[in-house]
């Protein structure tokens, strides 16, 4: 193997870990009281996540401004690299849709609170829940299934 090679594949290599280790950063809007909306972001940064907090008493008109329908709402809402995400999603549906960017897709949610989801386990308490996809004109298609 020439020099010129093992050089570059060092390169890549420690490029890769940089990047492996650079924080997906974001916002997270939430109400100052909400204890399970902590918990999240909780999970989030425990999965690579920076998120700065906005504390709000009223989030319905950041939800409306996102595209958020009301069926689908949830505690907290966050913003990160342009696309939108509500409630308690888990970490890895978040980082396969950023990866994958679907086309027409603004945004995954979790409506509701689940028990067992990010942020709301309790005990052996596991709901079923899906986390939907949602368009900008609110189509819907399930993105994935969790405690099935």
């Amino acid at each position: 193997m020439k020099i010129s090679h093992i050089f570059a594949a060092t390169c890549l290599f420690f490029t890769s870990l940089a990047q492996a280790s650079t924080p997906i950063t974001g916002t997270n809007y939430q109400s100052p009281y909400c204890g399970c909306c902590k918990e999240w972001v909780k999970h989030m940064e425990d999965n690579g996540f920076k998120l700065d907090m906005v504390y709000e008493e009223d989030l319905t008109p950041i939800k409306i401004k996102l595209g958020l329908r009301p069926e689908y709402a949830s505690c907290h809402t966050a913003q990160i690299e342009g696309y939108t995400f509500e409630g308690h999603i888990p970490a890895a549906e978040i980082k396969r849709f950023l990866e994958s960017k679907p086309e027409r897709m603004i945004g995954l949610a979790v409506g509701g609170m689940p028990m067992g989801s990010p942020g709301m386990e309790y005990g052996d308490k596991k709901d079923a829940y899906e986390v939907l996809a949602f368009d900008k004109d609110g189509h819907t298609m399930v993105w994935s299934r969790h405690n099935q």
